[in-house]
């Protein structure tokens, strides 16, 4: 009986093994290996925090309606290969009562917006360099509370647009955080505008008219106040080449000056 017994427990072991390795294949293709990859060494104590645990939400952004006229001013960028065009120095300060709005980002984005494909450097007969505190320097962008628009502005209070005074490219911070009722593209496309704007009479452009119903807006058309018919364009060029409209302006109403703000 136990040598019976014995041989039935055999069979049955066998039938199983043979049965296993029958098993419908699975449709995710030849299995993995089973060897496990190496491990990463993590030193003792040490907890690798989530994303929500590091993505810190930005500070809100605050400032007065009228700041001390007292500045922030952002470091040169990188250093850059030369060209061959004409060079003009650019400094960027926030005014120190804006707060939650660090002088980096702001110059960054400055940067990034006159080194477009789109902007003002793109025929090659132009440089624009940011520089830093102390630096040799042709003009300034200045990020400003209203009030202080109006006074580095020189011309009638308006609390509400931004302007170009001589070497001073003055950015109402108000129009930076809120953009436009209705303009019809997202704030980061307005501050592009906005840049490009009063920087474009820093390099001795005047203001232009739309050119027809449903074509972009120049670059240099007062679109903070009106499109008139055309559609929102950030960008002096368009396709490679200057894209401009009639000189002109509208006789647009300026809104109401600005308020300080808490975001």
């Amino acid at each position: 009986m136990a040598v019976g017994l014995t041989i039935r427990t055999v069979s049955i072991f066998a039938l199983v093994a043979l049965l296993a390795g029958c098993a419908a294949p699975t449709s995710a293709g030849p299995a993995a290996p089973t060897t496990a990859p190496p491990a990463v060494p993590v030193a003792a104590g040490h907890r690798t925090p989530s994303p929500s645990a590091t993505a810190a939400p930005p500070p809100p952004v605050s400032y007065p309606a009228t700041g001390g006229n007292r500045w922030h001013t952002a470091a040169a960028e990188p250093a850059h290969p030369g060209g061959t065009g004409r060079l003009l120095r650019y400094r960027v300060t926030v005014e120190q009562d804006i707060q939650g709005l660090a002088v980096t980002a702001f110059a960054a984005e400055v940067t990034r917006t006159l080194t477009d494909p789109g902007g003002w450097t793109a025929p090659g007969t132009l440089r624009l360099r940011r520089v830093g505190p102390g630096q040799p320097v042709d003009f300034t962008v200045y990020l400003a509370t209203p009030g202080t628009r109006d006074r580095l502005c020189g011309d009638v209070r308006d609390g509400y647009t931004s302007c170009r005074n001589g070497d001073q490219v003055v950015l109402n911070v108000a129009r930076w955080m809120k953009g436009v009722p209705s303009y019809g593209a997202d704030l980061a496309g307005y501050r592009r505008y906005m840049v490009n704007h009063e920087v474009g009479h820093r390099l001795g452009h005047g203001h232009e008219l739309c050119p027809g119903r449903g074509r972009p807006a120049p670059v240099m058309q007062q679109q903070t106040l009106g499109l008139h018919g055309c559609t929102v364009n950030p960008l002096p060029y368009l396709n490679g080449r200057r894209y401009a409209g009639r000189s002109g302006a509208y006789d647009d109403p300026i809104p109401a000056p600005e308020r300080g703000w808490s975001g």
